[in-house]
């Protein structure tokens, strides 16, 4: 008997398990709210840990653990996808559900599954904070920024980008300016020196490593430019960032 053969009968015998779902009011709601930025709202929900409770939720698998587990894939592509059509820049959204969805093979309890739940949802509503706040501009500066994030390890220029868009490069660079008060170059250093931030909080690469993964033209360039817009050099923001955040103490020295 196929799968279909077998629902048929299941639906006609009525053996499934007598589930009544709940309306989709409050978990459109809760999506709303992650895409809107309402983050005391997602928070509001995640401390009533409403993504554990069963009544009205239909069963996935006769497996608590891995019924949870589905529904948090399904939760976190409704978000990705959600998140997307209001603003998020696609490869953005599509690399943090791959990242949170990955992480799902080191849980291995109902309750981290909804710690993990908890803080994807957060993560994503925070990042939607900032985008409505910024206010995202026309569709072909969101493809700008699409295009700068999706190379942002690569060596970008103005003229690369207006080929991208099909526009010239000064038309390029007088919407830019004009639609978020920053130049295109300027724009971009700043989300090289993001992406910085993150593998000095998070990694163990060395100065010279994150120069050269995010193509600075040296290291020594690097870290003038993270000087520059940070206040402080590559190696102090590490110090006072990554050895809090994991406890690890850095044996390679570092230049200043």
């Amino acid at each position: 008997m196929g799968y279909r053969d077998e629902w048929l009968l299941l639906e006609a015998e009525d053996e499934m398990d007598n589930v009544e779902h709940r309306q989709p009011t409050e978990e459109f709601l809760f999506y709303q709210a992650v895409t809107e930025g309402d983050i005391e709202s997602v928070r509001t929900n995640c401390e009533q840990a409403r993504f554990l409770e069963t009544e009205g939720v239909g069963i996935l698998s006769r497996n608590e653990l891995t019924n949870m587990k589905y529904h948090f894939v399904i939760t976190t592509a409704m978000v990705t996808r959600l998140c997307a059509q209001k603003g998020m820049q696609l490869e953005q959204a599509y690399r943090m559900s791959d990242f949170y969805i990955q992480r799902l093979d080191d849980v291995h309890t109902v309750q981290g599954v909804r710690n993990l739940h908890d803080e994807m949802a957060l993560d994503y509503a925070e990042k939607m904070r900032r985008i409505r706040q910024s206010n995202a501009g026309s569709r072909q500066i969101r493809q700008c920024k699409e295009y700068i994030y999706a190379h942002i390890r690569e060596r970008i220029t103005i003229e690369e980008l207006a080929e991208e868009m099909g526009v010239s490069a000064g038309y390029l660079s007088r919407i830019f300016k004009k639609e978020t008060g920053d130049s295109v170059s300027g724009y971009i250093r700043r989300q090289k020196i993001e992406m910085a931030e993150h593998m000095l909080r998070y990694s163990d690469y060395t100065l010279a490593e994150i120069a050269n993964r995010l193509s600075f033209s040296s290291q020594s360039h690097f870290i003038q430019q993270f000087r520059e817009l940070t206040g402080m050099t590559p190696k102090k923001y590490r110090d006072q960032n990554h050895a809090i955040e994991w406890g690890i103490a850095r044996t390679t020295k570092e230049p200043e």
